[in-house]
């Protein structure tokens, strides 16, 4: 997933915008790719620094590039770091990424962004590929009493699922918008949102997804009384 630095993030592949200063990136090799759903990719390479769950590195094809911002996937003390991206046919990088094998290299910036969540109870809110920095912090051990909301179009589009349902248990609740399945709330997140007769008004709500889902989420939950500093967004598109 591509994004803005910051607390506002985009996914695709378009060019990164309000970046201060170019990224310094560093050459790793890569681990292996593997397709989780149709056109959308985790490639994994070795860890060479440390990182907090949920911040994003800057990714290019050679040193030189303007790099493409993606949320890291995988666990603050896991061996290799997973990088969950989909393919934008129009992009510059997702293509080529698609194309990398193990050992190929590519270029990558030290970890940085301030998309933390804390531990206890909390909601984790995502669409589409904006699961991936919740999967990092599932898998740091920040599981425990979370509730996670996943929307996606398709029963395909539950990136992590098996993860999720071991870890989260039955609060892990899938939210699809054109298909209906087994365990599967048929909508979008803001319509189960909205079925809720109350919410959790002293927990924290951490969104990731597109800036329309943020804003419409964000709007519903400050309609059933979810104070504005208890929402914690990241945008992507």
């Amino acid at each position: 997933m591509l994004h803005y630095p910051g607390s506002v993030r985009r996914g695709g592949s378009g060019p990164v915008k309000n970046m201060k200063k170019k990224l310094k990136l560093t050459k790793v090799k890569v681990s292996r790719q593997r397709e989780i759903a149709p056109g959308v990719f985790v490639l994994s390479f070795p860890r060479i620094w440390d990182f907090t769950a949920g911040q994003v590195i800057g990714i290019g094809g050679h040193e030189t590039d303007e790099a493409r911002l993606y949320s890291i996937a995988s666990g603050e003390l896991d061996d290799e770091v997973d990088i969950l991206y989909n393919i934008n046919p129009e992009g510059k990088l997702t293509p080529w990424l698609a194309l990398l094998n193990t050992a190929d290299t590519l270029w990558v910036s030290e970890p940085f962004g301030a998309f933390a969540s804390e531990p206890g109870n909390g909601w984790w809110i995502a669409s589409g590929t904006g699961i991936a920095p919740f999967s990092s912090m599932l898998r740091t051990g920040l599981g425990a009493g979370k509730k996670v909301l996943h929307g996606g179009r398709n029963m395909q589009s539950f990136y992590f699922r098996d993860q999720f349902e071991a870890g989260i248990g039955e609060n892990y609740i899938r939210c699809s918008s054109r298909e209906d399945g087994p365990g599967v709330f048929h909508g979008r997140i803001t319509k189960y949102l909205m079925e809720q007769p109350s919410l959790p008004v002293d927990e924290k709500y951490y969104l990731c997804g597109s800036a329309e889902m943020v804003v419409d989420v964000r709007d519903i939950l400050i309609d059933k009384g979810v104070p504005f500093e208890n929402i914690i967004s990241e945008i992507y598109f």
